[in-house]
């Protein structure tokens, strides 16, 4: 125990980012209920000075984490600081920030603090599970990003779809995470440790050679329960219908968190299990065929899907499905036989698949109004002559989705494709071929949306103005798309600086 208390101390100060965070959390939620009525009814203008203080928690964190010592490991007790935690809290930081600029504008002022309180505490689990050494912290981490999302997805909106979005999820995210945990408990029960330094030494010693078949399980739950975080299929069901029930910056948060959250966790996790420092027993190219498997079957049917949706939500939603299937071959590619590796391919995808997407978002919110809506294809209609800067930044972040130059998404699907080519296996190439072959079916449905806003005549009628703080947000993301792939280098060497 006095080890044990030792080590957390020891391990404070690589907390120092997350610990401010949650120190603007307990401020928020103890403090703003007494900044509204009785009937939940806030001063006007509230919400803006309640994320005016989540954007000042988010940088003095950026600041910390941008100062602190990122070439000093530490590997031991329930915490682990190396390259990708370093990687996560920067491109965590730096997202959040986006979403609380478009969550402003879609909460009212009475439950402005809870909301940007929530979206603070999901940003302290994703980075906690990216530091997390140990399978206790790891699913606490887990946890700390579902709960608040829970809340998150209810708070700005109160109509029926909305509450069917958050219900729908909140039920299919405990039924998920059952089964991570009791992968979880097969795993501990196979090592007989819950510290993933130890179970690693376990292995690697193969003090478990007669509970192969026990860690085979375990690795088949923790993947299918994570899954229902990455969107991928066939987890991926629920994925549509909360997409369209919910506002812009819930959709955008919802994009790219739960991806974050179980790439970091998988990368944690699959190392210990699957061909590093484990016995021939227990490893082998099982979990690396179930995750090819999954990985080709989410991005072509994401891909099938969406060609279908005439709503903008649904359809972004089976594309977020898509690009989970391209992120996954990562997963899949062995970094030793690929010039490009597979987990650098991955990590620099998710940052690059994050920023555009919370650009889309974005700018559909900056464009929505309550009485001009932009929810379906046919919302975008004319849009280039009604809102012309915001259609080209539109147009910049559709055509990095789908992996056109000059934006970084050709630079994010091109590292994939040369990971999973140059890897010089038959499954490497499989996975090469049917990449390009769903970009291309991709092109189809972003294309759409562009020629929708171009080439269509706007319906007559009140026209919906402006809002600044989403358009904002979301042209921010358009240029960094281009500035990234002019200069992608900085990035890129970030995303390979981890090695699992």
């Amino acid at each position: 125990m006095a080890t044990a208390i030792e080590q957390l101390t020891n391990g404070v100060h690589f907390l120092a980012p997350e610990l401010i965070l949650v120190v603007a959390v307990c401020v928020m939620f103890l403090t703003g209920p007494f900044f509204v009525t009785e009937a939940g009814v806030g001063a006007p203008g509230l919400r803006k000075r309640w994320g005016a203080l989540a954007l000042v928690a988010i940088g003095c964190a950026g600041f910390v984490w941008w100062t602190s010592d990122a070439v000093r490991p530490l590997d031991t007790g329930p915490f682990r600081a190396d390259a990708l935690t370093w990687y996560v809290r920067g491109l965590t930081l730096a997202l959040g920030a986006l979403i609380s600029i478009v969550l402003v504008d879609q909460i009212d002022d009475g439950h402005s603090a809870e909301s940007q309180a929530c979206l603070l505490a999901i940003l302290v689990g994703v980075n906690l599970t990216a530091l997390a050494n140990d399978l206790i912290v790891l699913f606490l981490a887990l946890e700390l990003v579902s709960i608040p999302t829970y809340v998150l997805l209810y708070l700005p909106r109160r109509g029926e779809a909305n509450q069917e979005a958050a219900i729908k999820y909140m039920l299919l995210s405990i039924f998920s995470s059952a089964i991570v945990l009791y992968g979880m408990c097969m795993l501990y029960g196979a090592a007989g440790t819950t510290n993933l330094a130890g179970i690693a030494e376990v292995f690697s010693a193969g003090k478990s050679d007669g509970a192969a078949t026990l860690v085979r399980l375990s690795v088949a739950l923790l993947i299918a329960g994570l899954s229902f975080r990455l969107g991928a299929v066939p987890f991926h069901f629920y994925a549509p219908d909360v997409f369209q029930g919910i506002p812009s910056a819930a959709a955008a948060m919802l994009s790219y968190v739960p991806k974050m959250v179980g790439f970091a966790a998988l990368l944690r996790l699959l190392p210990l299990v699957d061909g590093l420092g484990v016995t021939e027993a227990v490893s082998g190219p099982s979990a690396q065929m179930l995750i090819a498997a999954l990985a080709i079957a989410t991005m072509t049917i994401g891909n099938l899907l969406a060609l279908r949706q005439d709503n903008l939500y649904r359809l972004m939603a089976y594309s977020s499905v898509a690009h989970a299937g391209y992120m996954m071959i990562g997963l899949v590619v062995q970094s030793e036989n690929s010039d490009v590796s597979g987990v650098g391919a991955l990590l620099f995808y998710l940052a690059t698949y994050a920023l555009i997407t919370i650009g889309v978002f974005a700018l559909f919110a900056g464009v929505s109004s309550d009485k001009s809506p932009v929810r379906t294809v046919s919302d975008l209609a004319g849009m280039s002559r009604i809102h012309p800067a915001v259609a080209l930044a539109l147009a910049v972040c559709l055509f990095s989705l789908t992996g056109l130059p000059p934006t970084v998404g050709m630079l994010g699907k091109l590292n994939l494709f040369l990971a999973s080519w140059g890897e010089g296996t038959t499954l490497g190439r499989s996975l090469a071929i049917v990449l390009a072959v769903n970009a291309a079916i991709s092109a189809w449905y972003y294309l759409r949306l562009i020629g929708v806003m171009f080439f269509d005549t706007a319906p007559a009628g009140e026209k919906s103005k402006l809002t600044l703080a989403p358009a904002v947000a979301g042209t921010l993301c358009s240029v960094a798309s281009i500035l990234l792939f002019i200069s992608p280098q900085q990035l890129w060497e970030a995303a390979v600086k981890f090695v699992p």
